[in-house]
């Protein structure tokens, strides 16, 4: 199993708008072959200080996939190019950790 943590940090006060447009991708990434899971998160108010919070206009991506040929597939997905190009220009920062499991 591949596990993904992304961050992604939007211009100031676009957040909204680039998670409105994520939303849409969900559920054609849910029915990619290969797909654990797929969603975004933001800070959890209250954590205290255990948490390093991400931001206003920051979130983060948890992803799981079957294999790094599904997570390739998912990349190289029509519908992630078209989100890409709607989003690319609301975007300040973006950091993908591609990660496996400690056997």
């Amino acid at each position: 199993m591949i596990h993904v943590i992304a961050f992604i940090t939007t211009k100031p006060g676009r957040r909204a708008e680039v998670l409105a447009e994520f939303a849409k991708v969900i559920p054609l990434v849910h029915a990619e072959a290969g797909c654990i899971e797929y969603g975004a998160t933001v800070d959890m108010p209250g954590a205290g200080a255990i948490q390093t919070p991400l931001g206003a206009d920051s979130f983060a991506v948890v992803e799981k996939w079957e294999s790094l040929a599904a997570l390739k597939a998912h990349g190289a997905a029509e519908h992630m190019k078209a989100y890409g190009a709607r989003v690319g220009d609301m975007l300040a920062n973006r950091v993908i950790h591609v990660l496996e499991p400690v056997a």
